[in-house]
């Protein structure tokens, strides 16, 4: 499938500020799941700088906008061929070894409510129980807008028995990682057409890793594994360490997101 991607991610200071320098994994993984035919990341006012390619294998590229700033506008704009490969992430050259996955994270913690959901999981090998897992996820947190924000943790929103897909995500890794399987969070685009779906085109989920396999994704928001809808971008320990932009302004005054994201079929 063919998908043309335009997300725009504005920051509006209350008062001007020194400047701001940010971290971006906005390209695409490079596999054998999706191929870039044409991708452009702008920074208004911005300067780039270095890049590199992280241990799991994002590219990181930096930025830097020197003040007096009161606005920022980062547009990404691209065209991206998907390939479907039943979840599983093909190609993708990394190395950092699974078992680093393993470690529990703040929004990943688990209580003893994610024990108990991931206690209750079956499967004769990691990959059935690995499904179980998502389905278990996806059972125990319906899929909510607004009913979370960005600090609510895989425990709370578990417990509130509602979230999006973060939540969907830290909960699906903190269940794995109490099953002995390596998971992380993935940021990245969903392409959702007319079925019915509310759910936002900037999207995440998670991957765990299979012995013999490799990551495998499951999207528990979405009680399925990545097709040819989805667009992958990073990954991460959580949301946190896997966000598309991270950033750091020097001064004084608070700071105001607006995000918008569109994805379409080329073909339509």
């Amino acid at each position: 499938m063919k998908l043309t991607v335009e997300h725009v991610t504005t920051y509006v200071y209350d008062q001007p500020v020194r400047g701001v320098v940010q971290s971006h994994r906005l390209l695409p993984t490079q596999c054998q799941n999706q191929s870039v035919e044409r991708w452009n990341v702008t920074v208004s006012d911005g300067m780039m700088g270095g890049s590199f390619r992280d241990g799991a294998g994002d590219q990181v590229q930096a930025w830097t906008v020197t003040g007096p700033v009161e606005r920022i506008e980062v547009r990404v704009t691209g065209v991206v061929t998907t390939t479907d490969c039943a979840g599983v992430l093909r190609g993708n050259r990394e190395l950092i070894p699974p078992v680093a996955w393993l470690g529990e994270t703040g929004p990943t913690m688990p209580d003893s409510g994610l024990k108990a959901l991931a206690a209750g999981a079956s499967g004769e090998t990691a990959l059935p129980l690995a499904h179980d897992l998502s389905a278990r996820v996806s059972e125990a947190i319906a899929y909510t807008p607004g009913a979370t924000d960005a600090h609510t943790t895989a425990a709370e929103a578990l417990e509130q028995g509602q979230g999006v897909c973060q939540d969907h995500a830290h909960a699906l890794i903190a269940c794995a990682r109490l099953r002995a399987l390596p998971a992380r969070y993935v940021s990245g685009y969903l392409f959702t057409d007319s079925d019915g779906t509310g759910h936002e085109a900037a999207h995440a989920w998670a991957e765990i890793w299979i012995e013999g396999l490799g990551w495998v994704g499951f999207d528990p928001a979405n009680a399925c594994c990545p097709d040819e809808r989805y667009i992958r971008l990073g990954c991460g320990a959580d949301a946190a360490a896997a966000a598309p932009i991270r950033g750091i302004a020097r001064g004084p005054g608070s700071e105001r997101m607006e995000i918008a994201v569109a994805i379409a079929s080329a073909q339509q």
